[in-house]
């Protein structure tokens, strides 16, 4: 196989990849395209082993999150994208290890942060619910 036979019949095969929508071993996912073994997510796109999940692309292994991109191993996350073994994060981008941050960056290993910087548990939990309002985050 010479390089333009190869780089033809790879571009084929991506454009041919990209025109399948089709779920593979899910069960009770609602209006997903291109999901493999996820459990009853909705209006999501190319999520893997992931569960509860609605509006999210390209995230695996998370649960109960809710418009996040490209997250992994995250739960309970909220506008999100490429956060790693997470939990209850909001609109936090990057972030690895850590529960609790709302509108962080970059963190690894943090709790009850509001834009990367601490605050006590109650505090955290009083400003989030007011954020949350105001945003209107759901």
């Amino acid at each position: 196989m010479e390089r333009a036979q190869f780089e033809a019949a790879w571009k084929k095969l991506v454009a041919d990849a990209a025109k399948t929508t089709a779920n593979t071993g899910c069960v009770g996912c609602e209006r997903c395209e291109r999901c493999t073994d996820c459990t009853f997510c909705r209006e999501s796109k190319s999520m893997a082993r992931s569960h509860y999940c609605t509006s999210c692309d390209g995230c695996t292994d998370c649960s109960h999150c809710a418009r996040c991109l490209a997250c992994l191993a995250c739960q309970q996350c909220t506008e999100c994208e490429r956060c790693i073994a997470s939990a209850y994060l909001v609109r936090c981008i990057a972030c690895s290890g850590c529960t609790y941050c709302f509108g962080c960056v970059g963190l690894t290993k943090r709790d009850f942060h509001i834009l990367n910087e601490p605050y006590d548990r109650p505090t955290y939990f009083a400003l989030v619910a007011k954020l949350t309002r105001e945003l209107r985050i759901a």
